[in-house]
């Protein structure tokens, strides 16, 4: 094929928007999960900027390029229905009414979705080319270990601020690293961890980058560990199962299945699972098992001595469901939760607290997306993970070891998380959000039937608008 020739600006432009999109997610996940609206605005601004480069691009090019991938329908289909539920109807009497019990909230969220949904699409774009791919492991592993390095160093020296600088403006908060809620941390772990166990188990990286890589998995998933996080302590233990399922077999159709490469996944993990057991001997693993066990350190458990049953999980969960029960259809709107809890909140004399309680989230992905949308809702989930896992499926046939070892370890870090949203609500912190779409992208691409790969590829790839069923 003969070399496609693009002008100098387009090249400047080729680096600046994967650069862009690295930052973003940077960004977000040192603004503290990006929760407050300031850091919301910021992001916002940066996925408008790289909008704008990509624009500019095109026009460089004189072509409209856009891959739409599959795994795209179903955001899609939410941001429309969140569209749908934020449509306000004046009655006679002058009362604003919708199919959102907080229209405004539900208007809030789907634009929050929207950009989201965006920046996935550049992503997608992006991650086209194979050497933004290689950039793309080589962020996530380094990026994961100074994350990780950074909340160990924190919570052995904490001071009671974040950065040791800011202090905290809830008592009730359990921060580690940069995120106020150690269960945000640890979901951000999990989904970068197997990543470099991936790209061992099929000799995607270097001979001599092996040892780096078991270094970047053991760090990642002993901060989770060290954080105290058990929703991240059994996704950490849900993604070993996984990965040693999906990474068993041959390295490439061309090697010979023996022993030794069916079982080099089990050996590695028994490794990783061995110099995690190490650090944790290390720092100490009586807080970790009473962690686990619920105990305080005295005997007494958790639940005994702080817990109410106005605070558990549990609670919110049969609250939800009968929020579910009221509006089984379309849900009380994207966004309305906490307008919505109190309605459906029953007191019955056990807390002080009652109906005055403010609840904002489920603390479980799945009861959430079918509180704020009903089953149209929870349908639009089902099908998302099925083409998750479909684009996971195809990525593992592929005869690439890079998009093998991207399809496997981001593949086993939104199983991770998946795990993880049945006791937390990972996905509705922006931060955490961004780095599931990222990796996302990279799936579709490694699952991709007929991706293009290098510069040259894309030029030819492009008529006017591709769009993948």
């Amino acid at each position: 094929m003969q070399e496609t020739e693009f002008p100098i600006e387009d090249s400047n432009l080729d680096r600046a928007i994967p650069v862009g999109l690295f930052a973003t997610v940077v960004f977000t996940a040192l603004a503290h999960g990006a929760v407050e609206p300031w850091a919301l605005a910021v992001f916002q601004f940066m996925t408008v900027a790289l909008i704008a480069l990509w624009c500019v691009r095109m026009i460089i090019r004189s072509r409209l390029s856009l891959w739409i991938p599959s795994t795209s329908f179903p955001l899609a289909a939410l941001v429309l229905m969140g569209v749908i539920q934020s449509i306000a109807f004046t009655d006679s009497v002058g009362q604003r009414t919708g199919l959102s019990l907080d229209i405004e909230a539900t208007r809030a969220t789907v634009f929050a979705l929207f950009f989201l949904f965006i920046w996935f699409l550049l992503a997608v774009d992006v991650l086209a080319e194979k050497k933004h791919r290689h950039t793309l492991v080589t962020f996530l592993i380094a990026f994961g270990v100074a994350l990780a390095l950074f909340g160990l160093i924190q919570h052995f020296t904490w001071n009671g601020r974040l950065y040791w600088i800011r202090p905290l403006t809830s008592q009730d908060s359990s921060p580690f690293g940069p995120f106020v809620n150690r269960n945000h941390f640890a979901g951000y772990m999990e989904m970068l961890a197997p990543l470099p166990i991936a790209m061992i188990i099929t000799r995607a990286g270097r001979r001599d980058s092996q040892l780096m890589y078991v270094f970047a998995a053991t760090m990642m998933s002993l901060a989770a560990v060290v954080s105290l996080s058990r929703g991240g302590m059994i996704s950490l233990a849900a993604e070993m199962v996984f990965i040693l399922i999906i990474g068993r077999g041959r390295a490439n159709r061309h090697e010979s299945s023996t022993a030794f490469t069916i079982l080099r996944p089990a050996a590695l993990i028994l490794l990783i699972i061995g110099a995690i057991s190490a650090g944790i001997f290390w720092a100490g693993p009586e807080r970790i098992i009473n962690r686990i066990t619920g105990q305080n350190g005295t005997g007494e458990t958790q639940t005994q001595r702080a817990e109410t049953f106005y605070s558990s999980r549990g609670w919110i969960w049969r609250e939800t469901v009968a929020m579910i029960a009221a509006n089984p259809m379309l849900g009380v709107g994207l966004g309305a939760y906490e307008t919505a809890y109190p309605i459906y909140s029953s007191d019955d004399g056990s807390s002080a607290v009652g109906k005055s309680l403010v609840v904002d989230r489920a603390h479980n992905d799945y009861l959430q997306i079918m509180s704020d949308c009903g089953v149209v809702g929870a349908a639009l989930a089902v099908w998302f993970i099925v083409l998750i896992f479909r684009a996971v499926a195809r990525g593992k046939r592929s005869r690439d070891p890079l998009r093998k070892a991207l399809a496997i370890g981001c593949g086993t870090g939104i199983f991770g998380l998946l795990v993880h949203s049945l006791v937390d609500f990972n996905l509705q912190l922006p931060s955490n959000a961004l780095l599931f779409l990222l990796l996302l992208a990279a799936v579709t691409q490694a699952g991709a039937k007929k991706p293009a790969t290098t510069r040259e590829e894309v030029a030819e790839r492009d008529t006017n608008l591709a769009v993948s069923q």
